[in-house]
């Protein structure tokens, strides 16, 4: 007997009882439109600079409006992208992973195998730009909230997907094995 092809990219079924690898399916940050203020910011303090330097009224130094841009720029332009790209979603075959934090990591974890419900949620800016919220429930833990994920329907999905490759293979795999009898 062998194993049926691939369609559509997806990983080979493994055989009944052989262990699967935990395989990444996707790693994403969320929507970088909150980034748009602060490449903003950069730039008007780059153009201010600009034109500020050298210009400035008697009291003031150049220095002094280095020394203003580069903190507003640090702190409402760096800060935040640092904090946009420390928090990451992963799916992987076997479970949903959050982690976030600039200097102390929050990990949350959602198993697929339990099975949960996934809602989608979407505001009028976030069906702007594709982005929306997923929220995932099992029942029993606090409820998984993706917050702007970019491409929700796609990851949603996935998401679907493997919930139900995971339940099937726990049902196939808590079946007990049939030998099959040698007949003569």
């Amino acid at each position: 007997m062998t194993s049926p092809t691939t369609y559509g990219g997806r990983p080979l079924t493994p055989a009944p009882g052989v262990p699967t690898p935990e395989l990444r399916v996707a790693r994403f940050r969320p929507h970088a439109r909150r980034l748009f203020w602060s490449a903003l910011l950069v730039i008007a303090a780059a153009g201010a600079v600009g034109y500020f330097y050298g210009n400035l009224p008697a009291p003031f130094e150049d220095w002094m409006l280095l020394t203003a841009a580069a903190a507003a720029v640090l702190l409402l332009a760096v800060l935040p992208w640092a904090t946009w790209w420390a928090h990451t979603y992963t799916i992987t075959t076997r479970r949903v992973i959050e982690r976030s934090g600039l200097f102390g990591t929050q990990r949350t974890e959602l198993p697929h195998m339990r099975g949960y419900t996934i809602q989608v949620r979407r505001g009028p800016l976030q069906r702007l730009w594709g982005a929306g919220t997923l929220i995932l429930s099992n029942g029993v833990d606090a409820p998984m909230r993706l917050r702007n994920v970019p491409s929700v329907e796609l990851v949603h999905e996935v998401l679907v997907d493997q919930v139900e490759v995971n339940q099937i293979l726990a049902h196939r795999d808590a079946q007990p094995a049939t030998v099959p009898t040698a007949q003569m």
